[in-house]
């Protein structure tokens, strides 16, 4: 089995290779990523003298090496997007480039080399934000309703990745997940802003209120989760994918504070996002009774691991 891996020295995607690569001794890795701020290359540091993992720098609205990366490649799973909220408020060109237009020119590339599979990797945002005195979480039904120019960009690629299944009969999935947590993750995230302030004694901006409810997810469950759908999910299916961990911004920082022995002190309330979205969460039903996946990594055990990855940087 060839992949072609777009983002893959990212957070989530050089995780995902890295245990693709681990679990299945026969499949090759091509992975093609940008090499921005978000993808670096010591993110792949276990897995640079695979012989079964290729490292390819270039963006995916590049349509010539787009093409000529996909002969022979059976699967096509897109990690590759431009992904901070806060860029995409002050340049949301950047983000319809790379996250709508270079979707589809992987699209087109995916139909005319016959792939097997397009696996989309998308995000709750794209389904907008959930009253706090609420107790609905997303479903796959669920109406589209994203509020930022990042999340309205992902929206328009799952659109755009089910049109061409169902006009060009494409194979395809999509799959949309809750905040992830775990290494690699990079410092401009709200985890690791936390506690790499922290460990410096900085203040840990906070924005409004602190009262933005996030659904948390590590990782590796998310890679498992990928792995399940790409093997086992139906073409033309969205799967939800979180783990039931919900807790406000405010409450999280003062769980990582308390894990390093930190003074809440540090805590500081910096002016709020623009149309920032209060709540989401994520109902993880059909991933579960169709494909037989859930959640493997508490949060109170992952949390703790995750914040150690992060201690060598500590001066």
């Amino acid at each position: 089995m060839r992949l072609l891996i777009t983002g893959g020295a990212g957070f989530i995607g050089s995780n995902f290779v890295q245990y693709i690569l681990e679990k299945y001794p026969d499949y090759e890795v091509v992975n093609l990523d940008a090499l921005t701020y978000a993808g670096n290359p010591d993110n792949l540091k276990e897995v640079m003298g695979n012989p079964r993992h290729r490292l390819v720098q270039g963006r995916i609205e590049d349509g010539g090496l787009v093409d000529r990366l996909m002969p022979g490649i059976d699967m096509v799973i897109n990690f590759a997007a431009e992904s901070h909220v806060d860029r995409s408020i002050l340049e949301p060109q950047v983000f319809i480039k790379t996250n709508v237009m270079g979707t589809q020119v992987l699209l087109d590339a995916a139909l005319r080399h016959k792939v097997r599979l397009f696996y989309q990797i998308s995000t709750d945002e794209v389904y907008g934000a959930l009253r706090l005195d609420s107790r609905e979480r997303f479903t796959e039904e669920s109406q589209l309703r994203p509020n930022s120019p990042y999340s309205a960009s992902k929206a328009s690629a799952d659109l755009l990745v089910m049109a061409y299944h169902h006009t060009y009969g494409l194979p395809v999935v999509i799959s949309r997940c809750s905040n992830n947590y775990g290494p690699r993750q990079h410092p401009e995230k709200f985890i690791p802003t936390v506690i790499l302030n922290a460990l410096k004694d900085r203040p840990v901006p906070i924005y409004g209120d602190g009262l933005y409810v996030r659904d948390w997810i590590h990782v590796l469950d998310h890679c498992r989760a990928i792995d399940c759908i790409m093997h086992r999910g139906k073409p033309g299916e969205v799967y939800n994918v979180g783990a039931d961990n919900e807790m406000a911004n405010i409450d999280l920082a003062k769980t990582i504070l308390r894990i390093l022995g930190k003074p809440e002190s540090l805590l500081t309330s910096v002016k709020d996002r623009p149309g920032h979205d209060r709540r989401y969460a994520i109902d993880a039903t059909k991933i579960g009774r169709k494909l037989g996946w859930s959640p493997a990594i508490p949060f109170d055990t992952g949390l703790p691991e995750a914040i150690r990855t992060y201690l060598p940087h500590q001066p």
